[in-house]
């Protein structure tokens, strides 16, 4: 960690390519240096000038002959590779490649990116890059971009995947005076990647909250590792575009159709702690609250509004938002109402009525937040002709400085009338918003900030030792042998009975000798299917059989389904007749897995049999680190969960049955990565135990 910090604390920089012409990237990264403040070294290289812009210029790196801690490479393509080498034999620590033409234009630029990045691993070299805008630290501070202007100073690191981005968040900032103390564009991330910056921005000092912009994730596991322990100290906020890679295959599994395109990223930012931004402005307005506002204990919010209408509106974003309408102590109702109009409304939210003056906003603020029952307060001011909007802007001000452990935001609906105390507001760090919702949604991610760092601290992965890894090994060694990829029934039910996942009993016959004798030691009723992967429509040809309660039956039912089945598919590889005893009839639910190609494999739960596709009612965590308290909640996300607890008055399921089933399902994956598609559906929950009715399991080739 400390070797990345000397990439953000640099004591010397070296800009290769360095010009003495406006409008080539090497002149802009050295006026960028210089009007930065670095209090460092600069070294241009140009081998043709010997000064750029009034710098000693110097013909290599190798003839600088110090100790450089970051290169930034602004030369042509073409001699990258070289370039990077000689700054590997220089000893330098870091290369900031702004050079673009690699794999962002196809496969040549990609075996050039591969070379450049072999190159820098020779000399223990760490790349920004290439094709970056480059990187700025407002605190150190040096400015090693092509960007037009520096980055004003604050506590914001924004993170980005997109250059272009970066440049118009940069040029919006100036002029809405938001700061920031990292700023860093790290464009192709053929080295250093999204976790790379996390983990330097959480243990960066001078920086309060992260925010990213990203497109894809690299490395999935440590991606979440280094948020997960970010999260620990400080929010990390991330405005992600495009779909998840395991949406776009289409699985064939319920549990794939049931994850959507976006799916493993929720699931994942949720594992990391990190609040996830649906727009860049929610983003922004998520991490400017997050540098000034403490976080809210509770999700209890006061509103204090002049006007009737907007007291509504931002009541109704409270309770949608899963926030909660504060209920006011007796103490705090009689003063009130002793202190207000016959006319004002004194519970939540309070209506100081349109004729107020600004004493009674400080009257109403400030009972508020001595409220033990409040946690957090918006106010909402309309412009009338009787108030003092910069009066009311500097009593909550006042306030916020009485209860720095409680949040506020405000909303200032108006245009000129309003201007100067908006200001006033943002440059005192109140958030401050021109309608309701906003400043509710703000307050919103900041309880829900509360609530994932609660739930990133450590909790044990839920594990069991009474599971026979062995056993599983063999059958999928077999069912790989045979050239499949897809286990039979019987097979995935052996598999479940190894991991001690309730299911069905079900064994494969291949006479009628055989099925007498799987029904018998089952007891009757059971059911019979034809077994074989190349058949799928086994009911449509005859070649189920259901509710067979004699032994001659099941004799009869297995020659009839043998001969309906050649018949129906005389080119199918049949490997015999399953027989699966009829369970009772219970509550149906799935609990499956598919694997993520980024984040790995993710264990779902939700409403089973007939309705996975009709109600597409399902819950996912990641197998990897699943915790108790994860599967309990994921059960509670989903409409099952009301079926589960006893519906109109029904007989409650045996819930810890299920979790038990999710937790141990997750741990068959995590054992056996070769996993790639678990499917139980339906399983039959009971007041007492549950049952897998029919299991899935595809394997990776």
């Amino acid at each position: 960690m400390s070797k990345l910090m000397s990439l953000m604390r640099p004591q010397s920089v070296a800009i290769i390519g360095a010009s003495n012409t406006p409008g080539k990237i090497g002149h802009a990264v050295v006026e960028n240096m210089k009007s930065s403040g670095f209090a460092g070294e600069i070294y241009p290289i140009n081998p043709k000038d010997p000064e750029v812009c009034g710098l000693k210029a110097y013909p290599s790196i190798m003839d600088v002959k110090k100790p450089i801690d970051v290169a930034v490479l602004c030369v042509p393509v073409k001699v990258s590779v070289p370039v990077a080498e000689e700054c590997g034999k220089a000893g330098v620590k870091h290369m900031i490649v702004i050079t673009a033409g690699f794999k962002e234009v196809g496969k040549e630029g990609r075996e050039l990116e591969e070379k450049l990045v072999e190159s820098a691993r020779q000399y223990d070299m760490r790349i920004v890059g290439p094709n970056c805008l480059g990187v700025m630290d407002t605190h150190t501070p040096f400015n090693a971009t092509f960007a037009k202007n520096m980055a004003l100073k604050g506590n914001i690191a924004f993170i980005s995947q997109s250059g272009a981005l970066c440049l118009a968040i940069l040029d919006w900032s100036l002029k809405t005076g938001l700061g920031f103390s990292q700023f860093v564009s790290f464009g192709n991330k053929s080295d250093l990647n999204e976790a790379d910056f996390i983990e330097i921005a959480a243990n960066d000092p001078n920086t309060k909250v992260i925010c990213l912009y990203l497109e894809d994730i690299v490395d999935g596991p440590r991606f979440i590792e280094v948020a997960r322990e970010a999260t620990k100290r400080k929010p990390v906020i991330i405005l992600k575009s495009g779909v998840s890679a395991a949406g776009a295959k289409a699985a064939s599994s319920h549990t794939g159709a049931l994850a959507g395109s976006d799916t493993a990223y929720e699931t994942a930012f949720r594992r990391a702690g990190v609040l996830r931004a649906a727009t860049m402005t929610e983003l922004f307005d998520l991490a400017s609250a997050f540098t000034t506002q403490p976080i809210p204990k509770g999700k209890r919010v006061a509103v204090i509004t002049n006007s009737g209408g907007p007291g509504i509106v931002a009541s109704d974003s409270i309770e949608l938002g899963g926030l909660e309408m504060a209920e006011f102590s007796e103490n705090t109702l009689n003063f009130l109402k002793e202190a207000m109009p016959s006319m004002a409304n004194i519970q939540n939210p309070i209506d100081v009525i349109g004729d107020a003056h600004y004493d009674r906003y400080e009257t109403a603020l400030n009972a508020a937040l001595a409220d033990p029952n409040v946690d957090a307060a918006t106010v909402l001011l309309s412009p009338t002709a009787v108030i003092e909007v910069d009066k009311v802007a500097e009593v909550i001000v006042e306030a916020r400085s009485k209860y720095p452990d409680k949040p506020v935001t405000a909303a200032f609906t108006g245009g000129f009338a309003v201007e100067k105390g908006v200001n006033y507001l943002r440059e005192n760090g109140v958030p401050t918003y021109a309608f309701p919702e906003p400043g509710i949604h703000t307050l919103i991610g900041m309880a829900k900030y509360a609530e994932l760092k609660e739930a990133v601290q450590d909790h044990e992965e839920w594990v069991f030792d009474d599971v026979d890894n062995d056993k599983v090994q063999a059958i999928f060694d077999k069912v790989l042998a045979d050239g499949r990829d897809l286990l039979l029934s019987p097979e995935a039910v052996e598999v479940a009975e190894a991991y001690k996942i309730p299911a069905a009993p079900s064994r494969l016959a291949t006479s009628q000798e055989e099925a007498q004798k799987f029904a018998s030691e089952m007891g009757f009723p059971v059911v019979m299917k034809i077994s074989s992967p190349d058949i799928m429509h086994k009911t449509d040809i005859g070649g189920v059989k259901v509710g067979l309660k004699s032994e001659e039956e099941v004799r009869d039912a297995f020659v009839s389904i043998m001969e309906n089945s050649k018949k129906a598919a005389p080119d199918a590889k049949i490997y015999g007749v399953e027989v699966q005893k009829m369970m009772p009839k219970g509550d149906e639910v799935i609990i499956g897995m598919i694997k993520d190609p980024t984040f790995g494999p993710m264990v779902a739960f939700g409403s089973g049999g007939i309705l996975v596709n009709l109600l597409g009612d399902a819950s996912f965590r990641l197998a990897s680190g699943l915790t108790k308290r994860e599967v309990e909640e994921m059960i509670a996300e989903t409409k099952a969960y009301k079926i589960l607890k006893g519906f109109r008055g029904a007989e409650p399921d045996d819930i810890p049955a299920v979790c038990e089933a999710i937790a141990r399902v997750a741990q068959l994956c995590r054992d056996f990565p070769q996993i790639s598609e678990l499917d139980i559906n339906p399983v039959f929950a009971y007041p007492k135990g549950l049952s897998g009715i029919d299991i899935k399991i595809k394997l990776s080739k």
